[in-house]
């Protein structure tokens, strides 16, 4: 049963920290409005960089990136509450009710994981340490369950 009550806590982890990334988001737009558009018009990478072609200076487009961004997140968030509460619900069930259950939970993992060259503006090492934080705990969720561990 603990192995369960670990993977419904990692699931509910998850889904905590997406609620407070699209909450931010939110209630402070403007920071991470500001990383999306300095991403997208490629403005603080190196001099003479000669991909400066596939910048994008549009404003809509970053308003568009940035609304998009953040209905990805709270997509992945209703998924993964969700899955903790089927899961939850599912905890004393034979194994393969509760990996039927922790499926919406796993949908919601990967949603996450389908989710840039400048020092000021650069994502890439908090979005790695995210991409495998979430991709350990969808391993652990998928891993299956013998119906004596159940």
């Amino acid at each position: 049963m603990i192995p369960r009550w670990a993977k419904i806590a990692l699931v509910a982890g998850a889904a905590f920290f997406y609620t407070l990334i699209v909450f931010n988001n939110l209630t402070d737009p403007d920071s991470n409005y500001q990383f999306v558009r300095h991403v997208l018009r490629m403005d603080t990478t190196f001099p003479g960089n000669r991909g400066m072609w596939r910048a994008i200076n549009a404003p809509w487009i970053h308003v568009a990136f940035y609304v998009g961004i953040i209905a990805w997140e709270f997509v992945t968030t209703v998924l993964l509450w969700w899955g903790a509460l089927r899961m939850l619900r599912a905890r004393c069930a034979a194994a393969g009710e509760f990996q039927v259950a922790a499926r919406l939970a796993q949908t919601g993992l990967a949603v996450s994981l389908l989710m840039w060259q400048s020092p000021a503006w650069n994502g890439q090492q908090a979005a790695a340490r995210n991409f495998a934080v979430v991709a350990l705990v969808m391993l652990i969720v998928g891993q299956r369950e013998t119906e004596e561990a159940a």
